[in-house]
């Protein structure tokens, strides 16, 4: 990824950064992608969720990169938008753009989740 690894950092927020670093770039493809295929994809609920989530994945992430002590918080925020992002693209799973999507969703929940039990 694009930050550099702090070696005075747990290995697992390190993991987590890079996977809230990730899911946030997945779903701002995915709403390029969504944007250009139309229909379902386009509904405006469904890229303002995207949009969300993209943002909160990167909030996670630049909490844990400060150092801020309110990470947990935020990451447990980042799970519940993360999941519901995946649920809400496994209605179009059959296109793999859409499962990239939920793949990146999903791990990103699972990374916050560790994290918010400090």
């Amino acid at each position: 990824m694009g930050h550099h690894r702090a070696e005075h950092r747990d290995p697992a927020l390190n993991e987590c950064i890079d996977h809230c670093t990730q899911c946030h770039a997945v779903c701002l493809e995915t709403i390029h992608h969504c944007l250009a295929k139309g229909g379902a994809h386009a509904d405006p609920d469904h890229i303002a969720l995207m949009a969300v989530c993209a943002d909160m994945c990167a909030t996670s992430a630049n909490s844990m990169l400060r150092g801020a002590s309110i990470h947990t918080v935020i990451c447990g925020a980042c799970v519940e938008v993360c999941r519901e992002c995946a649920e809400e693209c496994a209605d179009m799973a059959d296109d793999p753009e859409m499962q990239r999507c939920i793949d990146a969703c999903l791990q990103c929940a699972e990374s916050c989740e560790a994290m918010t039990r400090g």
